[in-house]
């Protein structure tokens, strides 16, 4: 069983980060007088933040607005994040059975880690600014055979590279969406994971 890897999303999978999401926001608006929607913002998370911000700046400038909302995310986004219900019994879970654990997620990798550290859940490896293809690229490097997510892209890098994909619905999108995009099973929340990844697990264990 030492062998498992089971990967995580973070946001919306692990912790609910929409009040530090809207917070940083607030306090990019201050800086530069602009009033991007931090609230629609956080209730659609899952792409890049570059593609958000490209609905409100020219290309050239989307680089440093997203330098700045990621410092204002350091001191507001992070301390304003919290765990869903069942994600820190998720990661016991997979250590009880001898696994890896492992983050795969399109936040900054940094703001990443102090999420997790805010939340009080350490795992072994946090891979950031992944997203679609790329979390396919990293789940396959770390041999995945599991990866839990609550997007469609999230299902879809599962299907490609090899692992089990594991649909929460705790996100913006429906369990039938996520069944529809391809996801090998659906939670409702990770408080169901550990007897699922027991089940999951039973034929691999002597």
């Amino acid at each position: 069983m030492a062998s498992l890897v089971v990967g995580f999303d973070l946001d919306m999978t692990l912790i609910d980060p929409r009040p530090g999401v809207i917070a940083s926001f607030d306090a990019l608006n201050a800086d530069l007088g602009t009033a991007i929607d931090g609230e629609l913002i956080a209730s659609r998370l899952g792409p890049p933040l570059e593609l958000e911000m490209a609905a409100y700046f020219p290309a050239d400038e989307i680089d440093g607005v997203c330098d700045r909302y990621r410092a204002h995310y350091a001191t507001l986004g992070a301390p304003g994040c919290s765990l869903l219900p069942g994600a820190a019994e998720a990661v016991d879970a997979v250590r009880a059975l001898g696994g890896t654990t492992l983050v795969v997620t399109a936040k900054f990798e940094p703001n990443a880690h102090l999420c997790l550290e805010h939340v009080g859940v350490a795992v072994d490896h946090v891979v950031g600014w992944r997203h679609g293809p790329q979390k396919a690229e990293t789940l396959l490097a770390y041999g995945a055979h599991i990866y839990v997510g609550d997007t469609t892209p999230d299902i879809e890098a599962a299907r490609t590279s090899g692992a089990h994909a594991v649909g929460v619905a705790t996100g913006p999108v429906s369990g039938e969406d996520l069944l529809a995009a391809g996801a090998d099973v659906v939670l409702t929340s990770l408080v169901e994971f550990p007897a699922w990844l027991r089940r999951f697990t039973a034929p691999m264990r002597p």
